[in-house]
């Protein structure tokens, strides 16, 4: 089982047997309240009958269609739409089928791009520590969580990280984005004084942090990114795999702070979580230099089998008008402040360090138990699955929350006593 302590699973599984709205129910029928949008992606919640009926009238027309010198009207539908909610300038989308394939194809488009312009050399990426970009080698080698990368050799080779933006000292029980730590945007420059500007292809960023415990940016940090790029002729990056689609109260984080990337990678909330579905919204300026030499040539050798799969597309274009027609990204700006108020209220429970919260997110860090890293978390997430009824997300000692951006005040007080109560059992 994927990221998953198998043994310990299998002493007391954790069984779902179907979904609907903002609950689970388990395999001997408890209802269950889903604190984390299955996995940050069931962002309209489960089984949404128009994207369930999207599905099925898909799946009975076609089931399938070759992406490779062929095409057909949803995915061309669907690409629109996506480049129709991004940064002007954003208008073209690479289509495959997770987060980590969309941030392989975001690196591959960046040499592809650089080796087009006849900048061959520029092959170096720049990532960040804590980042977590997928589980693909390039997203491994870019990202920034040792666990991810300790085991499997060294990855890419011209990799290097800015430093996180986390000082607990300076940041703790923060909602929104900190006051401290623009500053460390500028690391960049050391960076670029140290490769040299021209050995380097992009830099990739999630504009919040979220696997590795919600580290919103700090206030202004992204913009001195995007001013670095800017001076030194880097492409910037942001993976946007959790924080699209309404994640943040906006279609994407970049509209939430200002800043227009290069690229954006997608995933997750595009079907609601529905069918596996990421992409690449690339600027046009990277577009046309790649559109170029004979018209029946191929201009960037990449794809999947899978991209653009007619069901995937067809979800994501219910998902799409189910976000317009109910309101969702604007929903979850007016609840932002009634969720952080409500999370911050855990600022009393046993063992709790800090909490964050941005948008309808929020990380909790736990005091680590004597047992070991890990295990206070892990017994949260189990008590709070098994007494109280309820899911929510660990990474080590760290708890999140992500909901379904349909939640309501009342549910949110009742996500946060049920967590307190996990919280207390595992003190």
């Amino acid at each position: 089982m994927p990221f998953t302590a198998n043994r310990a699973f299998k002493r007391a599984p954790r069984l779902i047997a179907s979904a609907e709205g903002l609950h689970y129910r388990d395999d001997v029928g408890r209802i269950v309240l889903d604190g984390i949008a299955g996995l940050w992606c069931c962002n309209a919640g489960h089984n949404r009958a128009p994207i369930v009926a999207a599905i099925r009238e898909q799946a009975g027309r076609l089931d399938y269609a070759p992406p490779f010198q062929f095409g057909h009207g949803p995915a061309f539908a669907l690409a629109a739409r996506v480049a129709a909610l991004a940064p002007p300038g954003l208008d073209h989308v690479f289509l495959c089928n997770s987060g980590s394939e969309a941030v392989d194809t975001a690196l591959k488009i960046a040499l592809a791009y650089r080796h087009a312009r006849g900048e061959g050399g520029r092959t170096r990426f720049i990532g960040r520590e804590r980042g977590y970009h997928g589980v693909g080698f390039g997203g491994i080698s870019v990202g920034g969580l040792p666990n991810n990368r300790s085991v499997f050799g060294h990855g890419l080779s011209g990799i290097d990280h800015l430093p996180h933006t986390y000082d607990r000292a300076r940041q703790a029980f923060t909602i929104g984005e900190p006051e401290w730590g623009a500053h460390l945007a500028d690391e960049l420059e050391r960076i670029v004084a140290l490769h040299d500007a021209a050995t380097i292809a992009a830099v990739i960023v999630e504009p919040m942090a979220g696997s590795t415990g919600v580290l919103p940016p700090p206030r202004g940090y992204l913009r001195r990114l995007r001013d670095i790029c800017d001076r030194h002729g880097l492409l910037l990056i942001f993976d946007e795999v959790i924080t699209g689609f309404g994640r943040l109260g906006y279609a994407f984080a970049a509209e939430r702070y200002g800043v227009t990337p290069d690229m954006i990678c997608f995933a997750k909330g595009v079907t609601s979580g529905a069918v596996p579905l990421g992409g690449v919204i690339v600027a046009s300026s990277i577009h046309e230099q790649l559109m170029r030499g004979p018209e029946q040539a191929i201009e960037l050798f990449h794809g999947y089998t899978y991209s653009g799969h007619p069901l995937a597309c067809a979800a994501g274009l219910a998902a799409l008008d189910l976000y317009r027609d109910e309101g969702l990204f604007e929903r979850a700006r007016a609840m932002e402040p009634v969720f952080a108020e409500a999370v911050m209220r855990l600022r009393g429970a046993p063992n709790v360090l800090d909490i964050r919260t941005v948008g309808l997110a929020a990380g909790i860090d736990l005091a680590p138990d004597p047992a070991g890293q890990g295990a206070r978390g892990f017994a949260v997430m189990e008590r709070a699955f098994h007494d109280h009824d309820l899911v929510v997300r660990v990474s080590g000692d760290t708890l999140a929350l992500s909901p379904p951006l349909t939640i309501g005040a009342d549910d949110i007080s009742t996500l946060v006593e049920r967590l307190d109560r996990a919280i207390q059992a595992a003190a």
